[in-house]
């Protein structure tokens, strides 16, 4: 599976099952059942075992699933690993990887499935590089909340203190050839700020955004995927490009712009990914 193509990821609380039938009505990409954040530590066995059962009993469609695992050292830990393992589950979402022997260890440990790893302290900023190219890593995903606490910077619409660590993740995802996805925004009654930052999230280069409100779902996709006006001008590129070829040229031009096989290369990628 190419985890590149997803936009929307939903984080669900396992213990939920109201929120579980509610997302089976969604157009959302991916929901990640939770068994971390947002389940309290007595309830954590019954939420296992309630992901399992969701999982097992099916009607997901198209919908990718994954298992959010509580992190590494935790007394839950080994046995959410366990439980990723089931039939259904397209990877297990590992919380605060810090370094690459972690993310090896993790991997190890994960029956084959694809781990996307949580990027959430400033050690983990630092080795995003190492973690990202650990075989088995299939993404990277900013924890943008356990982050700021870390490094005690300011609340900031803008997300200016953490662009640098935003870029860090992306850079090494795309250096690695794996996906990447931006952190949650937890203005979730607030659509103007939720699009505020899924279009600065999808500017600087994630593939999609991690949700955690059925609202955010239409929104992210809506940001995340091209728009009409994108299609055209790709389309326009690539027919541009060819007449330029079939000319004798290497270069074309199209509306005073230059077009050269990487722009090519992008317009076809965005083709493919509408």
């Amino acid at each position: 599976m190419d985890m590149t193509r997803l936009r929307s990821l939903l984080y669900l609380p396992a213990n939920r099952p109201s929120a579980i039938a509610k997302a089976h009505t969604l157009a959302v990409d991916a929901v990640i059942l939770d068994l971390e954040d947002a389940v309290q530590p007595d309830a954590k066995p019954d939420a296992r075992a309630a992901a399992v059962a969701a999982v097992m009993d099916g009607g997901w469609g198209d919908r990718v699933l994954f298992l959010r695992v509580n992190g590494i050292g935790t007394p839950w830990h080994g046995d959410d690993l366990a439980a990723a393992q089931t039939q259904g589950f397209a990877g297990i979402v590992v919380p605060k990887v810090d370094t690459a022997a972690e993310a090896t260890d993790v991997v190890d440990r994960a029956g084959g499935r694809p781990v996307l790893a949580m990027i959430e302290s400033p050690a983990g900023v630092l080795n995003a590089a190492a973690i990202a190219a650990t075989p088995g890593v299939a993404g990277l995903i900013a924890g943008m909340a356990d982050l700021a606490k870390a490094l005690n910077c300011g609340a900031d619409a803008n997300r200016m203190p953490l662009l640098y660590s935003l870029s860090i993740i992306v850079l090494a995802a795309r250096a690695a050839g794996i996906a990447c996805f931006d952190g949650v925004c937890t203005e979730y009654r607030n659509e103007a700020a939720f699009r505020a930052e899924a279009g600065q999230g999808k500017l600087l280069g994630f593939d999609g955004k991690t949700l955690i409100h059925p609202s955010q779902v239409d929104p992210c996709n809506a940001v995340f995927s091209p728009s009409a006006d994108d299609l055209a001008n790709a389309r326009a590129m690539i027919a541009a490009y060819q007449a330029a070829l079939e000319a004798g040229r290497g270069v074309a031009t199209l509306d005073g712009q230059m077009v050269e096989i990487l722009h090519v290369e992008q317009a076809r990628r965005l083709l493919a990914r509408a």
